[in-house]
């Protein structure tokens, strides 16, 4: 073997073996997570990679709650709506910022993009107070607003990206048959633009779905509280005792369904995220 080949093959060796490094430092919280849920509370600090007990009392403890189980319905209602509101309105402004010409285009881009850049904390008094003037205090409309003031910017400057990139032709050809912007947008671009919006959608999504300063600022009641602020108010059998096992089973179950998401529209995404980074 050349001393060529021998540093091809260490080469090749040294990035699988960083490659190998990063998955496991990755993927190796979630692994412990889900073997954690399954151990019974007598085994939740043994440490071990495999459980030599399993049990599913976590999980039964975790769905025999009804306080868990609403707060699901609220965090899928809350994000379901905040992708819904930031596609339309996200959809809207990527067409006027992308293909109508008007002064001070890129300055408005530059300001909804700065906007993304503010961290929750500095805003949280200011929206606090929006948000009990609109009445919107311990309401799911709350907290929709708020997510979606921090999802919309990311939205609209994807989308921008991606509408600039769509050729010219196919708009003055919709024009030409007498078409309405609007129609433009829903009957032309959008077919267009699944790629983009799957990726701002999930993206949008994730972000409602794991968000815990405003579910905890903005909400009162069990009723109205999502599933992060849900989980960290689990109560073990006494003040002094954190009930582990159920926290890790309740982790597992709202974090697996966003995993299979990612999953499914992963193409979708790198190909969201790098529309328009390449030109020609």
């Amino acid at each position: 073997m050349t001393s060529r080949q021998f540093n091809k093959l260490a080469t090749r060796i040294g990035f699988w073996l960083l490659v190998a490094f990063v998955v496991v430092i990755a993927v190796f919280p979630f692994y412990y997570a889900v073997i954690t849920s399954f151990k019974p509370s007598s085994d939740l600090f043994r440490v071990e990679l495999w459980p030599s007990t399993w049990s599913l009392a976590n999980y039964v403890q975790v769905f025999t709650q009804r306080s868990f189980l609403q707060a699901i319905f609220n965090s899928l209602l809350v994000a379901t709506s905040v992708v819904f509101i930031a596609l339309l309105l996200g959809l809207t402004a990527s067409y006027a910022l992308g293909r109508v010409r008007f002064r001070g285009r890129s300055t408005v881009l530059l300001v909804i993009l700065g906007v993304s850049m503010f961290p929750q904390v500095a805003v949280l008094s200011g929206l606090f107070e929006v948000i009990r003037a609109l009445n919107l205090y311990n309401n799911p409309g709350g907290l929709i607003l708020s997510y979606t003031i921090f999802t919309l910017p990311f939205t609209v400057w994807v989308l921008t990206t991606f509408m600039r990139q769509l050729p010219m032709e196919l708009e003055e050809a919709a024009i030409m048959d007498g078409a309405t912007p609007w129609v433009t947008i829903t009957k032309v671009f959008l077919p267009l633009m699944w790629p983009a919006m799957a990726t701002t959608g999930l993206l949008a999504f994730i972000a409602a779905w794991n968000e815990f300063l405003f579910a905890l600022t903005f909400t009162l009641t069990d009723s109205q509280r999502t599933v992060p602020v849900a989980i960290a108010l689990l109560s073990g059998g006494s003040a002094f005792e954190l009930p582990w096992g159920p926290i890790m089973a309740a982790s597992v179950v709202v974090t697996v369904p966003l995993v299979i998401l990612v999953i499914i529209f992963q193409r979708r995404i790198v190909s969201g995220l790098t529309a328009g980074a390449v030109k020609g």
